[in-house]
């Protein structure tokens, strides 16, 4: 019997599900059809691409309900919101298929001395997406979609703790008109960079932590490839002095809270004026003290599992340090005791110092870390101490007091008034640590191809 990956629920341990370990001859076959099905795809019109991956999406439809379940099974997200991954993978989805034509156009360059000038847009070929467990589909949609829109194929690498989401993804696309335009890859961690080194892989797409995004970047770059790095973020909100309160409250503890905190433009820290700082923090306990921790399967469950246990003693080391810094837990830090499974309890966290390490790494779960501030230019400062660089948000009712610091703090995304929010017709990227390359928006498109000059007589 081949080697397999097994997952387990988060909840429970019980087994999801289990896939076979794609050894060096499987490798290399899958590869092999992702090259055959490149080289039928990339002559199809652009019109025939869009109704056949049209008749892909429309064959996930049909397993949508069952792919919901699988994600909560095998990485705790409650069902109601894995059933909202769904909804919002479709929304991307057919964002692309909306905006490929004008994406993708032929720019026809005005004619002099008698020359006919044009850019195209050329696919790439075999796009490797290695795709992180905490959003099974809304991450691998991202580069998935348009990527095939452009007359790519994509070989999809997803987490070991969720396969089975790439299977259904492969299901979906792998057996259409061109057969093959998604090849699922099943291999584990530490064998999944080297197929960065094959010749038959045009472009990496990656989502993840940053030291495995490095080792990627580095492999590329032996060959000389195109990477994008999805990666850490450790995202601020700065609630102003004349923030509207319950805007601020809900949308704060939301973007910390879902997915139990597991995404890289979760909210990680907040900053506080201190002339408010009092009442927000009794709203944002509130807030927390309303999650309902339990069976993610449930409808009635808010709050699931974390994905792994091991984050577990780290969590509870970040609460700790963070007190020996003159820290107050108000609410939770420490794991939950009474519930099977890998729950961390939803945390309120008050005068956190900036160099505490729950202000600097990445958390990855339900944890509200607040410093009171004196005003804006002790919330930029703050706001840059980090070497993550992915989104950032005020809560304020003053535009120009957004679009001031909006030039002022380095990130990719800076959001007024929501956050941890994507916007398939913005680019998502990140600075410094929280990677490179560009998805979504039209630019997301022009990352998935490469520019082609024609200049005839």
């Amino acid at each position: 019997m081949p080697a397999v990956i097994e997952v387990r629920s988060p909840f429970d341990g019980n087994v999801a599900g289990s896939v076979p370990i794609d050894g060096p001859s499987a490798i290399d076959r899958k590869l092999a059809a992702a090259e055959a099905a490149f080289r039928r795809w990339r002559d199809v019109p652009l019109t025939d691409r869009r109704r056949i991956v049209e008749d892909g999406l429309s064959r996930f439809l049909d397993e949508s309900s069952e792919i919901a379940r699988m994600i909560t099974l095998q990485m705790g997200k409650p069902i109601a919101q894995a059933n909202q991954e769904v909804e919002t993978f479709l929304d991307r989805a057919q964002w692309a298929l909306d905006e490929c034509e004008g994406a993708l156009s032929t720019e026809v360059l005005p004619e002099g001395e008698g020359l006919h000038r044009r850019i195209e847009r050329v696919p790439l070929g075999v796009v490797l997406d290695v795709v992180e467990w905490t959003h099974p589909l809304l991450l691998p949609v991202n580069v998935l979609v348009p990527a095939l829109l452009a007359g790519n194929v994509v070989a999809l690498k997803h987490s070991e703790r969720t396969p089975l989401t790439g299977g259904a993804l492969a299901r979906a696309f792998g057996d259409l008109e061109v057969p093959d335009l998604v090849v699922p890859l099943h291999v584990t961690r530490d064998s999944a960079s080297r197929l960065i080194d094959d010749p038959r892989v045009a472009h990496v797409a990656f989502s993840g932590a940053a030291r495995t995004g490095r080792a990627a970047y580095r492999r590329a770059a032996e060959r000389l490839i195109d990477v994008n790095l999805e990666l850490g973020g450790k995202d601020a909100a700065y609630v102003a002095a004349d923030a509207d309160l319950d805007t601020a409250v809900d949308g704060v503890v939301r973007a910390a809270c879902d997915n139990a905190g597991q995404s890289h433009c979760a909210v990680e820290r907040v900053y506080v004026h201190r002339s408010v700082a009092a009442e927000f923090v009794d709203r944002v306990r509130s807030a927390l003290e309303a999650y309902r921790l339990g069976d993610p399967l449930a409808e009635s469950t808010t709050m699931g599992p974390l994905a792994m246990r091991e984050a577990l003693d780290p969590l509870e080391g970040q609460v700790e340090d963070a007190c020996s810094r003159g820290a107050e837990v108000l609410l939770g830090g420490s794991r939950v005791e009474d519930l099977p499974g890998s729950f961390f309890a939803p945390t309120l966290l008050v005068n956190v110092a900036n160099e505490a390490s729950v202000m600097q790494e990445q958390s990855f779960a339900p944890i509200v870390p607040v410093r009171a501030i004196d005003g804006d230019d002790e919330a930029v400062a703050l706001m840059n101490d980090t070497r993550f660089g992915l989104t950032a948000s005020v809560w304020t009712r003053d535009r120009d007091r957004a679009e001031r610091l909006a030039k002022l703090v380095d990130v990719g995304t800076f959001f007024q008034n929501r956050a941890a929010v994507v916007d398939p017709a913005l680019p998502w990227s990140g600075r410094k640590e929280s990677g490179v390359g560009v998805t979504l928006s039209g630019q997301g498109f022009l990352a998935l191809t490469r520019p082609r000059a024609v200049s005839f007589v």
